[in-house]
């Protein structure tokens, strides 16, 4: 298993908001994590990542229970929120993060030329970011997420700010990163993509864990239906 995730707990001003969070995501998966608001979904991906602290966890990266700087090189991660420095061009914000790779100045140059076509950038490469839209923000950020060609990908809600045509870009690139067995780890709510592209998925619901691992080909019914009918069962024994 590339990440393995047992029993994550959290609590948050003396409320539990996550309860014996549970997965596996093996080598070369396109792993759907799904919610619906109030889920907790960033939180369990940011505690994953080391950026939050649970209370208990047992969280394990390419076999590893502690990341070390090798390990660490080999993931990528686009947070939901963008905060890029205004300042610089896409160029250039691409090129300071490729710095902490050690790749030289020509793989760089390289590097950040192929990444900004990739993802439809390559007319505003010399743009300040501060004149960039949302939608080019989350493309320049999508772009540096897989600079260093990583292993394992996190993605948090890489598609909502997009259209149609760009989200279908997104989808094109993480299915070529899955061809070279890249593992690709992602929060979303839009279920269709999640349907097309991802072998399996996980259902956050209240911090809970309401459906591990489940493969789509496996389902009986559309996801969007598989998905309420689940949040609904849940809120029911709740009730109970």
């Amino acid at each position: 298993m590339v990440l393995k995730v047992k029993e994550l707990n959290k609590s948050f001003k003396w409320k539990q908001i996550l309860h014996d969070v549970s997965f596996d995501v093996g080598e070369g998966e396109m792993y759907g994590f799904l919610w619906p608001n109030g889920a907790w979904k960033t939180t369990t991906m940011k505690s994953i990542l080391g950026f939050i602290k649970p209370d208990s966890w047992s969280i394990k990266v390419f076999g590893w229970k502690n990341f070390s700087i090798k390990d660490k090189k080999k993931i990528g991660f686009m947070p939901e929120n963008t905060y890029l420095y205004k300042h610089l061009t896409g160029r250039e914000f691409l090129k300071f993060n490729g710095w902490f790779f050690g790749f030289t100045k020509k793989e760089l140059d390289d590097k950040t030329e192929k990444l900004l076509k990739k993802v439809w950038l390559d007319e505003a490469w010399d743009k300040y970011l501060k004149d960039y839209s949302k939608w080019m923000l989350q493309r320049v950020w999508l772009a540096q997420a897989i600079i260093n060609d990583p292993k394992l990908l996190f993605l948090d809600e890489p598609m909502s700010w997009l259209d149609p045509i760009g989200r279908k870009m997104v989808k094109d690139l993480l299915l070529e990163l899955k061809a070279k067995w890249t593992t690709v780890f992602f929060n979303t709510h839009i279920l269709s993509d999640v349907e097309s592209i991802c072998d399996k998925v996980s259902i956050i619901h209240k911090g809970h864990i309401i459906v591990s691992g489940k493969k789509i080909k496996d389902l009986d019914c559309p996801l969007e239906e598989f998905f309420i009918s689940k949040i609904n069962e849940f809120n029911e024994a709740s009730k109970a």
